[in-house]
């Protein structure tokens, strides 16, 4: 377990954006986050509200009332539109009831993507995934892909929208609905300063100070780090107190919580480990090797694994089992000067 401000952290977590919507997978996930919390000491899971339309937030409030809201950090995201498939209406239908009708979304305002960033969209999505997990609160709330925004809008637009996102979590998490809140980004932290996605993890602190003050509850990021994607430790993209650090590096600086997400690169390391790489992180399988690897890392917190199958979750908790590398090793044997 990982401890960070009030909260223990499994190292690993279970995410839930792949698959179907059949009731097979749903089952899948109900079986693997039960298994993960009564078995494996995972309390982790990571979700958001546009994942399989809906499902899967609703398969996690499942279990939460089965074994009990109190034995998980729950994690949720806003910044998609999104549809519920159990409501049998048409997708177009849903949308302009739900949020063109009602004045929440100026559609001049979203990408052609489908993201929309303003508090009261947020709000709405908040609402939504507290009733979808039947819960009165999620520990973390990110904004889902933030950095999309800068793809069709100038940055002091989007500073303001995200400006009043931050002034709203920072309001919810006084009324306990939300314990924390971050961004949760694919490209933002893995990209040069000089790239039009961009974000500075600095300069959000500071956005987070003006709203919050020192005591704010913007104090977790998520993005994708792998053996095939290594640049949230590599990249020296943040500037900190006039130190040039990578994004990893910055958050430690700035008490900042890292999840890692696409952590086995979507299964796409197997078969692709070399053999003396995984000789040289103390493990067997390819899958081992990518995990080991992430959660070496130093200033990475917890590793999400999408996994709605109970045999890749047995498979992926083995690496507990395994000793992690020290930094010295993990800097002296994969990146060696």
């Amino acid at each position: 377990m990982k401890t960070f401000l009030d909260l223990n952290l499994s190292e690993i977590g279970v995410g839930t954006y792949l698959g179907e919507l059949d009731e097979r997978t749903s089952e899948g996930y109900r079986q693997v986050i039960k298994e993960a919390i009564t078995s494996h000491h995972i309390n982790v899971v990571d979700t958001a509200i546009v994942y399989r339309y809906m499902k899967s937030e609703r398969d996690i409030g499942t279990v939460l009332k089965e074994l009990g809201r109190e034995k998980f950090i729950i994690s949720t995201k806003g910044g998609y539109v999104p549809y519920d498939i159990d409501s049998g209406e048409d997708p177009k239908d849903y949308f302009y009831e739900n949020f063109i009708n009602t004045g929440i979304i100026n559609p001049q305002e979203m990408t052609p993507q489908g993201h929309y960033l303003s508090a009261k969209f947020i709000d709405w999505c908040l609402s939504k995934s507290l009733e979808n997990m039947q819960t009165s609160y999620v520990d973390v709330y990110f904004l889902h892909n933030p950095e999309e925004q800068l793809n069709f809008f100038d940055r002091d637009s989007f500073n303001k929208k995200l400006l009043e996102c931050f002034e709203y979590l920072e309001a919810k998490a006084e009324e306990g609905k939300v314990r924390y809140y971050g961004l949760a980004t694919w490209s933002g932290f893995r990209v040069s300063p000089a790239s039009r996605q961009y974000l500075d993890l600095y300069e959000l602190v500071k956005m987070a100070q003006k709203v919050g003050g020192e005591a704010h509850h913007f104090r977790f990021i998520q993005l994708p780090y792998n053996l095939g994607m290594t640049e949230a430790y590599l990249l020296k993209n943040q500037e900190v107190n006039g130190k040039k650090l990578s994004t990893i590096e910055a958050c430690a600086e700035l008490g900042l919580y890292v999840y890692t997400s696409a952590s086995i690169y979507q299964a796409k390391v197997i078969g692709r480990v070399p053999q003396a790489l995984r000789e040289k992180l103390k493990v067997n399988s390819d899958v081992h090797a990518s995990l080991q690897f992430v959660l070496s890392t130093p200033g990475v917190g917890t590793a999400l694994i999408g996994m709605s199958k109970v045999e890749h979750l047995r498979e992926n908790v083995e690496i507990m089992r395994v000793a992690r590398l020290s930094p010295e090793e993990f800097k002296s044997s994969l990146f060696k000067a």
